[in-house]
């Protein structure tokens, strides 16, 4: 395949994202690339700007989050796993309280069918649940768009409450500096990542472009040939083209989809923030971790996300994370399962 320039909407794009992010990197703003590029995207495409992503280099930034999350699985946490059990424990009925409130939601209250009110319920990855969607019949526009509000307005919620209601300052350095690492260490998480990325999705693993990464990093953090997680500079691109990838989902709505998909999200996002609370308050009744992680173990939303939030907040990634792997596996393989028997009860 012959190599090809970016296109011109692609460099507006970049442009643009890229002078917001520095604009709020020089404001002192929290998350300021994941941020900055988010925004530009998302106004952009609401406005009709021909905002254009690029799928390829998202997907390897979130590879690079995902050797991050696999670098913090260190012995420390494995040897916590009988003391985190009471909160993990939460994690299946966390899933199920989401599901059934959101798909009654969105069916019922927001007038989707079943099938799509199913899938938009699902706390799960965004792009695995419109694939799931999609092939069970359900509106996969609809699905794009609910999942990435849900995502995004999370994820924008998110460091509002960790510093204003936790007071926890978002300043934590998201790794070492490049210039204290090994001059092959770049090349040696990009080869991990992409590597990983791709092993996963040979097998088709969920989320391969995160987990796959995570899971090859583990082990080599284990034996000591990972010591170190990927660099400030490299983790600020990758969020920088992680909020890219989720801004261009906006590209072409319609103001019809603002008003019905938008506006349904936005009501599933203030259903998520009560659950999410509950179940903060009771694992914090049970469990001994720092609030500010169990928070983040049960905010729902996607493991590159909360693994950039996690290390800003210098919070325990690995246990954080840890939760989120469960809540992603209990989806992906109970989500089409259940869809299949309420399909025979409805049929």
């Amino acid at each position: 395949m012959p190599f090809r320039m970016i296109t011109f909407a692609q460099f507006l794009t970049l442009a643009a994202a890229l002078l917001a992010s520095s604009l709020l990197w020089a404001l002192g703003a929290p998350l300021p690339f994941l941020f900055g590029s988010l925004g530009t995207c998302l106004i952009g495409s609401v406005l009709g700007f021909p905002t254009q992503g690029m799928p390829l280099i998202s997907t390897v930034s979130r590879t690079v989050l995902g050797v991050a999350i696999g670098a913090s699985i260190t012995t420390g946490v494995l040897a916590q796993l009988g003391a985190l059990a009471p909160t993990l424990l939460l994690v299946p009925i966390y899933v199920a309280v989401i599901a059934f409130t959101g798909m009654h939601y969105f069916h019922h209250v927001m007038g989707y069918d079943k099938t799509t009110a199913y899938y938009a319920a699902m706390p799960g990855a965004l792009q695995d649940m419109v694939v799931f969607g999609d092939e069970a019949g359900g509106n996969t526009r609809a699905l794009s768009l609910i999942h990435a509000t849900r995502l995004l307005l999370m994820v924008s919620i998110a460091p509002v409450l960790m510093t204003v209601i936790f007071n926890t300052p978002l300043d934590n350095p998201l790794g070492p500096p490049t210039k204290d690492l090994p001059f092959y260490h770049v090349f040696w998480v990009l080869f991990i990542g992409i590597a990983g990325w791709k092993l996963a999705a040979k097998v088709n693993i969920f989320g391969a472009s995160v987990t796959g990464p995570l899971l090859l990093a583990i082990p080599l953090s284990l034996m000591g040939l990972l010591t170190e997680r990927p660099s400030q500079e490299v983790i600020n691109i990758a969020q920088f083209f992680i909020g890219i990838g989720i801004g261009v989902y906006y590209r072409g709505i319609t103001p019809a989809e603002i008003r019905r998909d938008i506006l349904a999200a936005s009501g599933f996002v203030i259903i998520l923030l009560i659950i999410s609370t509950i179940i903060t308050f009771i694992a914090s009744s049970i469990s001994n971790l720092p609030v500010i992680e169990l928070f983040l173990a049960f905010w729902p939303a996607g493991q590159a996300e909360i693994a950039v939030l996690s290390l800003a907040a210098g919070a325990n990634v690995g246990i954080i994370v840890l939760h989120h792997l469960i809540r992603v596996v209990i989806v992906i393989l109970g989500a089409p399962t259940v869809a299949k028997l309420l399909k025979k009860q409805t049929s």
